[in-house]
């Protein structure tokens, strides 16, 4: 008997774990009707000022729309969410679609970013490009051969592949190419500066440790003192690509 009573503790504590699992609080960072929490910094223009309506919502979908500009003329731009956040997972769903912008780089095809651990937009320059982060890279494939996604780039920071100081800018992915107008489902998993994974439609595409911030790929450069980068802002970009996110989601691990 008592051995039996035993054997029915140990399933009764599987069940509450595989319970406790199943009720991770996910917890939407986009609510589908506007851009509550969320602020816009577009370059040359003030904090807050959404130039052009560039980022919006529309058919419950945040869209990245370039309708009011005549052409592109480097004006890059994000929008940051107004909370930190240090450990945790996030969920994006993405896609690109339509024609870039008139007067934008090439590179900038069917491109945008998450970038994370991010200055805040009240800390950006006027003028700069990109804010001090992580850029997460999305790509959509231009027809012609592979540009995978889930890459990084480092603008004023610097983070370690295979455990050793990478100092380009990008690394590339091991995703497949996304090409067309299709949904693509993007994760990552975020420990404040220790180590970050990249996943794809379900499978890791990429592993990097060492977060801090240094480097260059940021002009005018902001003063932020260098060191490891533990915690900041989310940011989606406008690169020049349209591109619409049905799904913004975080689960803190903190």
């Amino acid at each position: 008997m008592k051995t039996k009573l035993t054997l029915l503790a140990i399933v009764l504590l599987a069940i509450s774990c595989t319970n406790k699992v199943e009720k991770e609080e996910w917890i939407p960072l986009f609510n589908g009707e506007n851009l509550d929490g969320w602020t816009v910094k577009i370059r040359n223009y003030p904090v807050g000022e959404n130039f052009g309506n560039t980022f919006r919502v529309e058919d419950g979908l945040l869209k990245v729309r370039y309708d009011a500009y005549d052409e592109f003329n480097d004006c890059f731009g994000h929008i940051y969410t107004n909370e930190v956040f240090s450990s945790y997972k996030l969920r994006v769903e993405y896609r690109f679609l339509g024609e870039q912008v008139k007067g934008a780089a090439g590179w900038a095809y069917r491109n945008n970013g998450v970038m994370f651990h991010s200055q805040s937009a009240e800390s950006i320059h006027l003028n700069q490009d990109f804010p001090v982060s992580i850029e997460a890279q999305l790509l959509g494939g231009d027809g012609s051969g592979d540009r995978p996604t889930g890459s990084v780039c480092t603008p004023g920071t610097e983070v370690y592949i295979d455990n050793k100081p990478y100092k380009a800018h990008c690394y590339e992915s091991n995703s497949k190419t996304y090409d067309g107008d299709q949904w693509v489902n993007f994760e990552l998993v975020v420990y404040g500066d220790s180590l970050v994974h990249h996943i794809v439609e379900g499978d890791t595409v990429l592993t990097y440790t060492n977060l801090t911030v240094g480097g260059g790929n940021v002009s005018p450069t902001p003063d932020i003192p260098f060191g490891p980068l533990k915690k900041g802002h989310i940011a989606l970009q406008s690169e020049s690509h349209p591109t619409d996110f049905r799904k913004i989601e975080i689960l803190k691990l903190d």
